[in-house]
């Protein structure tokens, strides 16, 4: 038996309990950001758009009104650039607010009065010039899919409500697994060989984890380190299962994470269907989508004579001369989709019956589509940046007996605005009073069980995945670790192998002594073109952060929330300084990117760098998971006599960093600072010292330099 079993309903309250807390930190946030900014604030901080106007309308997928919104042509022939929209930050699957825009002069009541007459959506697509939104209710105020704000917290919410009241007599095998009240079933020693590989360049560590994955009965973790070919490997197992004429559900916390392994699988002709909006718009994801499936194939017919009355009906809603016959307009549309999801569902049901691979994000998974199907096998991808109630949502919503993770819990977590709330701790302290209360009541202890189980609890916070888990509950036994990488020189690589790999890792050949100076285009051979990696390191003081306040991201035109954040001005002119000669030596600035883990120094390196090099990209270290870029940049920002590196030491955050160059790797920081922050951190200062080109900046030449460029 693993040894500490967990008590499920008791887990499936607490995930509650740390999901409401989420949940309220959105909503405040979002309240807060909304009722405290103008539209143009919130514009500057790509949280809103604003000049557009409805250029169509239609029926989409369920009957739900897709409005298409693209700038008002009055404010595009005053554009610099034309059509297009402005820069922002919205993206499909966001939950937005359309409503008219109030003008300069209108007072508090009358823009809360648009508000209140605006209606809610999910981004449905995202173009250059347009964007789609899916409502979530009509003009006329009718519901059209539950679609709120939090609603994907909500599906969540629901599934683990759902595991909280299952009686224990509907554990399947699977589940007690999952919870350690079984141990998984032992796999035959060794592994069954006699496999037809139908990718002949998988290596042994790829098709080891594919045996596993195969043989395991109840769970199996394909650990994928950077650059390994995790996808590489899940396509294989994916045909592999379908050569054993099993059925696959397949998902991931993100669109693009499913869309990935859809672009992949395409060239082989699977039968399969892509459930919910495509992230990217590439045919070869669209091809397999619902909404297109819907429309193209043998099955849609029935429902195309209905689509077409309904969008005749939604044109002539703006023919309608008063508001009586547009009441009418919405009460015949409101009766034609019933009709239109009655048939809908029908030929949805046989897409997806016919299709031996079903693809959806993780909460897409729990749409109504899915409910009840049968699955041989559940195959998550990026399941390490997903929270482990997402991961129960098609868990609970199909019928499955076994489930792959795919994933690295050594890179970055879920992001969690409610990490440690007052919210969390205070429901906590109540639901223990109460429980304690109870037991007296009726005379009885805290269970064994009881005890185990609030001691898991404890530990576990929205950060702790379904991967971490199952790994703390079970052991190294159910995972299998691919170790050849394919995109780091052979000395990027070593530090985090050595460090948190457990030396694991192995530069493939092709990779492992790779240089700018080797680019495929001409790039000349310098100091810098033939190093793979190079520290500049600023100890001495002579590069002091500084804590930043809102000013700078307005100074940016960026807009963005930077509170707290940090900011160092002399090693952001390092950075340019870099790229310069980087540039000037032949490389590509759009084969460069600079990654800092804060927001102020991003502002800063916008106005610094994205001016001269447009191509080149800047983001977050936490943005940049899962990217690689021939050369990158990493600013580490602290400087200061208390040697406080503060969020810097989370080495999960720093191996993200430091593992998505290719070819190049330049750190930019203060040794004396950073060394100090923890023994990761130290090992890794002693390591760029002894093996990293070595450099001391002259803090004058950066002055020069900036009195130049100004």
């Amino acid at each position: 038996m693993p040894s500490t079993p967990v008590d499920i309903p008791a887990f499936a309250s607490h995930q509650l309990l740390l999901l409401d807390a989420e949940l309220q930190s959105e909503l405040s946030e979002t309240s807060l950001l909304v009722s405290s900014s103008t539209p143009s604030t919130l514009s500057r901080a790509g949280l809103a758009i604003l000049n557009l106007q409805i250029s169509s309308q239609r029926t989409g997928l369920g009957g739900k009104t897709v409005l298409e919104l693209a700038l008002d042509p009055a404010v595009a022939g005053s554009r610099k650039g034309g059509a297009d929209i402005p820069e922002h930050g919205i993206k499909v699957g966001d939950i937005v607010g359309v409503q008219e825009q109030p003008v300069g002069s209108a007072r508090r009541k009358e823009k809360a009065g648009l508000r209140e007459r605006g209606v809610e959506g999910v981004v449905g697509r995202v173009g250059r010039d347009r964007l789609e939104v899916v409502l979530g209710k009509d003009p006329e105020g009718e519901e059209l899919g539950g679609l709120g704000t939090g609603g994907r917290l909500w599906m969540m919410n629901q599934t683990m409500s759902n595991l909280k009241a299952l009686p224990e007599s509907a554990y399947t095998p699977f589940i007690r697994v999952l919870f350690g009240l079984t141990m998984p079933t032992p796999l035959p020693v060794p592994l069954p060989t006699p496999l037809t590989w139908l990718d002949p360049t998988l290596n042994p560590s790829q098709k080891d984890a594919i045996r596993f994955a195969l043989a395991s009965r109840e769970i199996a973790l394909i650990h994928g380190p950077p650059g390994t070919g995790k996808t590489h490997t899940l396509i294989e197992l994916i045909l592999q299962l379908l050569s054993q004429n099993l059925r696959i559900l397949v998902c991931g916390p993100s669109n693009i994470s499913v869309d990935n392994i859809v672009e992949r699988l395409a060239p082989h002709k699977v039968p399969m269907i892509r459930l919910g909006h495509p992230a990217r718009l590439l045919p070869s994801v669209l091809s397999h989508s619902l909404d297109i499936l819907t429309r193209t194939s043998d099955a849609a017919a029935i429902v195309q004579d209905i689509r077409r009355e309904m969008d005749a009906k939604q044109a002539s809603i703006r023919k309608a001369r008063n508001g009586r016959e547009r009441r009418v307009v919405y009460g015949e549309l409101r009766e034609l989709r019933k009709e239109f999801r009655i048939r809908e569902r029908g030929c949805v049901e046989g897409l997806i019956r016919g299709s031996r691979v079903v693809l959806a994000t993780l909460h897409g998974a729990g749409g109504f589509h899915l409910k009840g199907q049968e699955f041989d096998v559940v195959v998550v991808d990026e399941a390490s940046q997903a929270l482990e109630a997402q991961c129960w949502v098609p868990l609970m919503w199909v019928k499955a007996g076994k489930l792959v993770l795919a994933g690295d819990h050594l890179q970055l977590p879920p992001t969690i605005k409610s990490l440690n709330t007052k919210e969390v701790k205070k429901a906590e302290k109540e639901k223990k009073t109460d429980k304690k209360t109870k037991a007296r009541d009726d005379g009885e202890g805290e269970t064994e069980k009881g005890e185990k189980s609030k001691d898991v609890n404890k530990s576990t916070t929205l950060e702790t995945t379904l991967f971490d888990r199952l790994l703390d509950l079970h052991g190294p036994s159910i995972k299998r670790m691919l170790t050849t990488q394919y995109r780091m020189h052979e000395k990027i690589m070593r530090f985090p192998s050595d460090e948190l790999y457990e030396s694991k890792l192995v530069a493939a050949d092709a990779v492992k002594a790779r240089l700018l100076k080797d680019m495929p285009y001409e790039v000349s051979d310098t100091e810098d073109t033939k190093e793979p990696v190079v520290f500049w390191d600023t100890q001495g003081g002579d590069f002091p952060e500084k804590t930043e306040d809102e000013e700078i991201g307005k100074k940016a035109g960026k807009g963005m929330s930077l509170g707290e954040s940090k900011s160092n001005e002399l090693e952001a002119a390092l950075v340019k300084l870099h790229v310069s000669n980087l540039v000037e030596a032949g490389l590509k600035p759009e084969d460069i990117a600079v990654v800092t883990p804060y927001n102020a120094q991003l502002a800063i390196l916008s106005q610094l760098v994205k001016e001269d090099y447009p191509e080149i990209e800047l983001g977050s270290v936490d943005g940049f998971q899962g990217r690689e870029k021939e050369a990158v940049i990493v600013s580490l920002v602290r400087s200061n006599p208390e040697h406080d590196v503060g969020f810097l030491g989370e080495k999960r955050r720093l191996n993200v960093a430091m593992t998505r160059p290719k070819r190049h790797l330049c750190v930019i920081g203060d040794s004396e600072t950073v060394g100090r922050g923890s023994k990761f951190l130290k090992k890794w200062m002693e390591f760029l010292e002894e093996n990293a080109d070595l450099r001391y900046p002259n803090v004058s030449d950066l002055y020069v330099d900036e009195r130049n460029s100004g």
